[in-house]
């Protein structure tokens, strides 16, 4: 290979006076004269030409053989033009002579070829009789092998040609004739059956459940199907939206999904056999979802070689079959479209129509009979046969397992009819777990079935517009809804979508009304009225059309046939696979119902779209609004009063030496009435989570409930406390806010207490309020002298008050869950658009909040007065001490009677409300008899009239007593109370001081004692103490120096 820019090169080199065209070489043979060395000169002109001369060689080397080849074929190509020409002059001269040849014999050609021409389509006609004479049995073939399209299409051409000109009168057709119409009608049955069963996924190319509840399997776990909830906008059924505009139109022009290439077998079996969690109800690449799975479908509905499915394979190609190749949809919408192509192929959309009307109802009232049957069969099957039971008790030996569940043929042990439960389920009853997964499966089903009706309807009336007058200007522009919806109707023979999604709703609302043991008056006049609205949407009867007439008729009684339980429509039998039906299971349906509705808005059309929220949404709201809610409101009222007017309802029960257990399952002894009205309250609420949209009504009846159960509580403390002097001191506002200035206020609060440690409690409750007990216990004395009658004398009615406070406690607790219940998280985005609460969740929080703040009102006066009356019963005991004289002429050894009787009432007062309180309670009531007592003895010295060493002894020694009483309650802080009446023991052995030393202790400890306690001592009479004129002035001398 030559490199140009190696040449290139070289020819830069040279020097541009070279390369001029007028070359003078005198001066350059001048210059090599003249110059020093001229061999020099002339060797590098020498090397220049060789280079040059190198040059030219490789170019001539290069381009030698490619300039001969080329002249050669030039020389060639002049060789072949010479001789072209002398051919064409021969050519025209042979030309020439065959036209006089010819001209001279034209009449004869022309009639041979007129000839040859009537035996070809003699011969033609010939071989289509014979063929046509074989259609009924190809046809008949076709139809044994459900080839239904390929027979379409062969009966279709046989018609056309015996309708031919030159055929249409040979007689020996006739009976082929006869046949030809006998096997239109048997092919259309055959169709129409075939069309009937996959509407109800019970065809070959269905698509089936993930588990099918055959009784023959015995297969006892039960599905539960799951739909989105989600309400965002859409344009009509995704597995139906690619092919709808197949169907409508004319020419079959493809785009979007459908422009698409056709797939081999392999490929879309592979695509198919993937599952998917999408539940809104639509296709993604041809993949159902909504619980079922595309390689479900039966193993005979694979496709040939060619991407048809195997009952196009012997068709004749044509646009519909490119369609179907080319379409994205399931193997069942294909199947589906296809048997409505060949029913608009045999003329017979009208009468297919009329006859799928007249069994949709009766199919439909079977599916969920023979749903309930399975279930039924299945809960039988599970139960222990007799002769196991016996054998089982014979050999002295039950095992829980005998009665759980029996095996099955297959292996499985139930494990009860509802199966895959939802975590909503978990808070439910087994009856309403039973009911919620009957419907949920009940209505998984259905709409499986809708989404099939929802496909052949849409195709009928693509082909019903089809059809029609395509002269209209509206149909030029392809405008596909210029025609009445009543003419569209009656060209389908009654069916519609409309008319189907009607009669599946009326009898999923009758399921719904025996499973509610509805009567025919569930349906309210709002109901009614909006189904009447439904029913006039749907086309008006016309009497020239039988067919229509008759399959409309189910649309027209749609109120009718909803609620009657007479005639051939009975009960579906839900009693054999539910222990109880009712209205409350409401709470179980309501919530799979919502969920259909939004299936089947999502399933159809936007134009009928509002069919699908005037069904069942529309009567499961009325039903709640009108027929469910004012029961409830009434029913349950009667049954907390039933409860709280219960002789058990406030009385505690007889707990003789056990401890305080918190929770309720542990047995806390909360009282019957508060506890059944909470449960009650608790099992109102609940059903806010699966009715979220009634959140505010079921609040308002628990409220109501909750309400009423605070005025008997309140009701039954005034009764305990009816007469006694405690309870109006609590009841004075200002000792009631200095009881809440306290340190031991704190105890009230459950929450508060939780959060402190043992240390810190006890930090509390030191004397640091002082001021304030101080205030409270100067209140109390001077409620003396106390009477017996001032007192709660009854054991009992403590008892009653402290477990009145712990149950007002609990129902406090359960008020303030139930309002963070009811703003807990919402069912789903698009549920939250659907559902609007009358009142926000934060005024119900808040409304909730204020009772919850009563009942901890109520319990914490019953605290309160409990305390002071323990207060009050100490101060009874211990009051006989004011105005005697403590001349005592032997030492004491023992407390007095009094304090003795102190001790007991004490510990029985405890030992009593144990059971019924906790700890911390107890602490706060027993916790205020300390302080008081300490007060009272150092104020009681100045009543004494003479006190003697004995005496103080004595004092000493009840002090001594009532310490060991108190240090011996269960919730004590010992080493307070020991602190506490170490101080009044010595403030009473400053008695025994000489007066000099009593003023030296005051000076050296000034802190311990106040000078109102100090000159207090010098008020009562001690034998043989001496005592100045100005004693109290000493002391507060003494005391000056400190303040």
């Amino acid at each position: 290979m030559m490199d140009a820019h190696m040449i290139q090169a070289e020819l830069d080199e040279i020097d541009d006076v070279w390369k001029q065209a007028r070359f003078d070489s005198l001066p350059h043979v001048v210059e090599i004269l003249t110059s020093q060395i001229p061999e020099d000169a002339i060797h590098s002109l020498r090397e220049q030409r060789d280079a040059i001369e190198d040059i030219v060689d490789d170019v001539v080397r290069a381009y030698h053989s490619g300039f001969n080849k080329a002249f050669h074929n030039y020389s060639q190509i002049l060789k072949v033009f010479s001789d072209s020409t002398s051919s064409v002059s021969s050519l025209k001269a042979d030309l020439d002579k065959a036209k006089e040849l010819l001209g001279s014999r034209n009449k004869q050609l022309h009639q041979l070829w007129y000839r040859s021409v009537t035996l070809r389509h003699i011969i033609s006609l010939l071989d289509q009789i014979e063929n046509v004479s074989q259609v009924p049995s190809k046809i008949e073939k076709y139809i044994a092998e459900k080839q239904y399209y390929a027979a379409v299409q062969l009966y279709l051409q046989s018609t056309s040609l015996l309708d031919r000109e030159g055929i249409n009168g040979v007689g020996a057709l006739q009976d082929v004739r006869s046949d030809l119409s006998k096997l239109r009608g048997a092919l259309f049955f055959k169709i129409v059956d075939d069309l009937h069963l996959h509407l109800y996924n019970k065809g070959e190319y269905s698509v089936k459940p993930i588990l099918d509840c055959d009784v023959d399997s015995d297969i006892t776990i039960i599905p539960v199907a799951k739909f989105s909830t989600s309400n965002g906008g859409h344009m009509g059924s995704r597995r139906t939206r690619s092919t709808r505009k197949l169907e409508t139109d004319l020419s079959y022009n493809f785009s979007g999904e459908n422009n698409r290439h056709s797939r081999t077998g392999p490929e879309r079996e592979d695509e198919n056999s993937q599952t998917g969690d999408d539940m809104d109800g639509g296709t993604s690449d041809g993949i159902p979802v909504n619980g079922i799975a595309e390689d479900n479908v039966n193993k005979n509905t694979k496709h040939s070689r060619s991407g048809l499915p195997s009952w196009l394979t012997k068709a004749t190609p044509n646009e519909f079959i490119e369609m179907i190749s080319k379409s994205e949809s399931p193997i069942h919408v294909k199947y589906l479209q296809t048997m409505v192509e060949c029913l608009a192929s045999l003329g017979k959309l009208a009468a297919a129509g009329a006859m799928l009307s007249q069994k949709l109802r009766s199919t439909i009232h079977d599916l969920i009979t023979s749903e309930i049957k399975t279930r039924a069969a299945a809960i039988d099957a599970s139960r222990p046969r007799l002769d196991q039971v016996l054998r089982t008790v014979v050999s002295g030996r039950i095992h829980a397992s005998s009665f759980q569940g029996a095996p099955t043929s297959n292996g499985t042990i139930l494990k009860g009819i509802s199966g895959l439960v939802s975590s909503s389920m978990s808070t439910m009853s087994p009856v309403q777990a039973a009911a919620q997964d009957l419907l949920d499966s009940i209505l998984n089903q259905i709409s499986q079935v809708l989404e099939n009706h929802v496909v052949v309807g849409e195709s009928m009336e693509a082909k019903s517009l089809t059809c029609s007058d395509s002269s209209s200007p509206s149909r030029a522009n392809g405008d596909l809804n210029w025609l009445a919806e009543s003419d569209i109707t009656r060209a389908t023979g009654g069916y519609s979508l409309s008319f189907a999604l009607t009669v599946l709703q009326s009898e999923c609302q009758q399921l719904i009304c025996d499973i509610l043991r509805a009567t025919p008056d569930a349906a309210t006049a709002d109901a009614a009225v909006q189904t009447a609205r439904l029913a006039s949407k749907l086309p008006r009867k016309d009497s020239s059309n039988g067919a229509v007439d008759e399959g409309l008729s189910f649309a027209f009684r749609f109120t009718d046939t909803v609620f009657s339980t007479s005639g051939s429509q009975e009960g579906y039998g839900t009693g054999a696979v539910l222990a109880e039906r009712g209205i409350y299971l409401i709470a179980a349906v309501y919530r799979p119902i919502l969920q259909f509705t939004d299936k089947v808005s999502q399933l159809l059309p936007p134009k009928y779209s509002q069919l699908g929220n005037d069904g069942l949404q529309t009567f499961i709201e009325n039903f709640v609004k009108d027929q469910f809610l004012p029961p409830v409101r009434v029913d349950y009222r009667n049954r907390v009063q039933d409860a709280l007017a219960s002789p058990a309802a406030f009385r505690p029960k007889s707990r003789p030496g056990a401890s305080y257990e918190p929770s309720i399952e542990n047995g806390r002894p909360v009282l019957q009435g508060p506890l059944a009205a909470t449960r009650l309250a608790n099992e109102v609420v609940s059903w806010a989570y699966p009715m979220p949209r009634y959140t505010s009504d079921f609040v308002e009846v628990a409220q109501a409930l909750l309400e009423r159960t605070l005025e008997r509580c309140r009701a039954a403390y005034t009764e305990a406390v009816l007469g006694s002097l405690s309870s109006s001191i609590v009841g004075r506002p200002d000792f009631e806010q200095l009881m809440r200035q306290e340190p031991d206020s704190i105890l009230l609060d459950s929450m508060q207490v939780q959060d402190l440690d043992k240390r810190s409690l006890e930090q509390v409750l030191d004397p640091d309020g002082l001021e304030v007990e101080m205030e409270i216990n100067n209140l109390l004395l001077s409620y003396r002298p106390l009477k017996q009658e001032h007192l709660i004398s009854d054991c009992n009615k403590l008892v009653l008050l402290a477990a009145l406070s712990d149950s007002l406690e609990y129902v406090a607790v359960t008020i303030e869950r139930l309002g963070q219940s009811t703003v807990g998280p919402s069912p789903g985005k698009g549920q939250e658009q659907a559902y609007h609460h009358r009142r926000t969740s934060s005024a119900l929080t808040s409304s909730l909040g204020v009772l919850a703040d009563k009942y901890q009102a109520l319990s914490s006066e019953c605290l309160r007065t409990l305390r002071i009356e323990i207060q009050l019963t100490a101060l009874y005991h211990i009051q006989c001490m004011s105005g005697r004289n403590y001349m005592i002429d032997q030492d004491a050894e023992e407390p007095e009677d009094f304090v003795l009787s102190l001790s007991m009432q004490i510990t029985r007062s405890d030992e009593e409300l144990m059971p019924y309180i906790p700890s911390y309670n107890r602490k706060y009531i027993f916790g205020g008899i300390c302080g008081l007592l300490c007060t009272y003895f150092i104020k009681v010295l100045t009543d004494m009239g003479t006190i003697n060493i004995f005496g103080i002894r004595q004092v000493c020694q009840n002090c001594i007593g009532i310490e060991q009483a108190l240090c011996a309650l269960s919730s004590s802080d010992g080493n307070a109370i020991q602190q506490r009446l170490e101080r009044v023991r010595t403030y009473y052995e400053l008695l025994n001081l000489p007066f000099e030393a009593l003023t030296a202790y005051v000076a050296e400890h000034h802190d311990v004692f106040t000078f109102s306690e100090f000159s207090g001592l010098l008020r009562v009479n001690v034998p043989g103490r001496e005592l100045p004129a100005d004693a109290v002035q000493l002391i507060g001398a003494a005391l000056a120096p400190a303040m």
